[in-house]
C-alpha cells in the first residue's frame, strides 16, 4: 500500500494512492463506513495504519479500484511532505564507503555516524530548496528513509521489521563548506530551513520484496550523479533501527534517513531528485538566496 499527504484546497490530507490517483482517507471513511484519522502522522501514531493495511489487503484495494472516480487523478496530485512534525529525524553520515571517499574521509566502520535534524528543515515534493546566505557550497543527497511505526526500545535487528511503518524517498542537504570548517559544526550545517525534503509516498513494507536490493540514486538536472544499492551500506536498515532504539526510545513517525550513495553540489536553477526502485521519485528545484532575482 502507498499512502501520501496531498494538497486539497489549501489543506493537507492523508490519502491512499491507487492505480488511478489519490483517494482521500476522508472519502474512504465516508464510502466504506470507516473512522480513520485524515492526518498521516496521526494515522501512524494511533495504530490506524495497521487497520488500514489489513483492510486494504483483505478487499480494500479492490474496493478502491472499483470506485467510480478517484478524488484526484494521478496527473493532478499535488503532494505535500508526508507530515511536518515528527518527534525525531535521525540522519546517517557516510554510510556508503564510496561516499566517504568523495569527501576524502574514512567511513565509520564500528558505529553509525548519526546526527539529528529539526522539523523546521522539512519541505515536500516540488518545494524549493533554498541555499542559505551563509553557504557557498551546499550539497543534496538522495536517501532511503525508514519511518518508525511503533514505539520501541532496545529492539533487536530481527524484530526491527516489525516496528516500521514503511519507507520513503528523502533528499537531505548539507552546507558542506560550513561542515568542512570544523566537524563540530555538523548540526548547523544540516539544519537550515528547506534542508530536508520528505515524500511523496509512504511505501509499506509489503510493497518491497527485499529492502537490501533497492537501488538509490542522487539525480541532478536529469542525470544520475551517483547510484548504489542498499546492501552496500556499512550499516543496513535493520541495524540502524536497532542501534538507535538502544540510544533512545523510537516513536511512531520518527524518521531514519539511511545515508546517501553520493552528495551533489547544488546551484541556483538546478533540479535535484531522489530515485529508488519502485518508488515515486522525489523532485525539488533549487534557488540560491544569494542570487539576485
Amino acid at each position: 500500500m502507498r499512502l501520501a499527504t496531498v494538497k486539497v484546497n489549501g489543506s493537507e490530507k492523508a490519502a491512499v494512492i491507487g492505480k488511478g490517483g489519490a483517494i482521500l482517507i476522508g472519502t474512504i471513511n465516508q464510502k466504506m463506513n470507516k473512522n480513520w484519522s485524515t492526518d498521516l502522522l496521526e494515522i501512524i501514531k494511533s495504530g490506524h495504519l495497521d487497520e488500514i493495511k489489513n483492510w486494504y489487503k483483505n478487499g480494500g484495494e479492490s474496493q478502491i479500484n472499483e470506485l467510480s472516480q478517484v478524488d484526484i487523478p494521478l496527473n493532478n496530485v499535488e503532494y505535500g511532505p508526508l507530515y511536518r512534525h515528527p518527534r525525531k529525524i535521525w540522519g546517517i553520515g557516510l554510510n556508503y564507503v564510496e561516499h566517504a571517499a568523495d569527501l576524502s574521509e574514512k567511513a565509520p566502520n564500528t558505529e553509525p555516524a548519526s546526527f539529528m535534524k529539526p522539523d523546521t528543515t522539512i519541505i515536500g515534493p516540488n518545494d524549493t530548496i533554498k541555499i542559505p546566505h551563509q553557504s557557498e557550497r551546499t550539497t543534496a543527497e538522495a536517501e532511503l528513509g525508514i519511518i518508525i511505526g511503533k514505539e520501541c526500545k532496545d529492539v533487536s535487528e530481527e524484530d526491527a521489521p516489525q516496528v516500521i511503518a514503511g519507507f520513503t524517498t528523502i533528499i537531505d542537504m548539507t552546507a558542506e563548506d560550513i561542515l568542512q570548517k570544523n566537524p563540530r559544526y555538523l548540526t548547523r550545517s544540516k539544519s537550515f530551513d528547506t534542508f530536508f525534503s520528505f515524500g511523496p509516498q509512504l511505501v509499506t513494507p509489503d510493497e518491497v520484496d527485499e529492502v537490501h536490493h533497492l537501488h538509490v540514486a542522487t539525480v541532478i538536472n536529469g542525470k544520475i550523479h551517483r547510484k548504489n544499492v542498499v546492501s552496500n551500506m556499512t550499516f543496513r536498515p535493520w541495524f540502524l533501527v536497532s542501534f538507535h532504539s538502544k540510544v533512545m526510545t523510537l516513536l511512531p513517525g520518527d524518521i531514519i534517513s539511511t545515508g546517501t550513495p553520493g552528495a551533489v553540489v547544488i546551484r541556483d536553477g538546478d533540479v535535484v531528485e531522489c530515485h529508488i526502485d519502485g518508488f515515486e521519485k522525489l523532485v525539488n528545484p533549487v534557488t540560491d538566496l544569494k542570487v539576485l532575482k
